[in-house]
């Protein structure tokens, strides 16, 4: 192959990504995060009113149970065709790895904007929800869900 070859492809991949069914698909997992956002908020005021006093037990629990219901329903709507609605319970522990990546990005981008940048806390915290976004986004797509490949190389 030669460079100019490989350049081509490597438009197209970019091109690629930004398709409908990336759009369709970026927009589920948006979606399904706001509803665990929410999850996470309830189990959180939940765990902080009648079992814990700690704020560190009640938001990993909260944490926990959020990315738990975020896993499944990113299973069965968001990346169903490459999971095959299918729970496993290594994706499961890679997406859980992934969230703790989107928290840690997260985490350094408010700090960064905040702290660094002086920006306003709450305008630091929008870019913080994006970057992480992002990070967790691209971490489903092309790590937890990736396509999977049969021994002869064909998608399954």
């Amino acid at each position: 192959m030669n460079a100019g070859h490989n350049n081509v492809k490597t438009v197209q991949r970019i091109v690629g990504l930004f398709d409908r069914a990336f759009i369709v698909q970026a927009s589920r997992f948006a979606a399904i995060g706001v509803v665990n956002t929410a999850v996470d908020f309830g189990v959180f005021w939940l765990a902080i009113n009648h079992l814990t006093s700690s704020l560190i037990f009640a938001n990993i629990v909260s944490w926990t149970v959020a990315v738990s219901g975020s896993y499944i329903l990113n299973s069965f709507i968001t990346f169903a065709a490459e999971s095959g609605q299918t729970l496993r319970l290594r994706d499961y522990g890679t997406f859980i790895v992934a969230g703790v990546a989107g928290l840690i990005a997260n985490t350094a981008t408010l700090l960064i904007c905040a702290k660094l940048l002086l920006l306003h806390v709450l305008i630091a915290k929008v870019f913080a929800i994006g970057v992480s976004f992002l990070v967790n986004f691209s971490l489903a797509r092309f790590v937890v869900f990736r396509p999977r490949h049969s021994r002869a190389g064909a998608p399954q």
